[in-house]
């Protein structure tokens, strides 16, 4: 369990029974996984560049 503590009782109980990710390790995901990730963070970066870039000579 993490050292956070919960702000709520109704808080701790949906920790307990949810879970969430805790101190996640990115370099270790699988590697398809990993270039995926790094697929779309590059396409979503260059497509907001593009629009950006016709925006202003439009």
């Amino acid at each position: 369990m993490s050292d956070k503590k919960p702000i709520n009782d109704a808080m701790d109980h949906m920790s307990k029974i949810e879970g969430y990710p805790t101190n996640v390790d990115l370099k270790k995901l699988p590697k398809p996984l990993r270039y995926f990730g790094y697929f779309m963070i590059g396409f979503f970066s260059f497509a907001i560049l593009f629009i950006l870039i016709a925006k202003l000579f439009t």
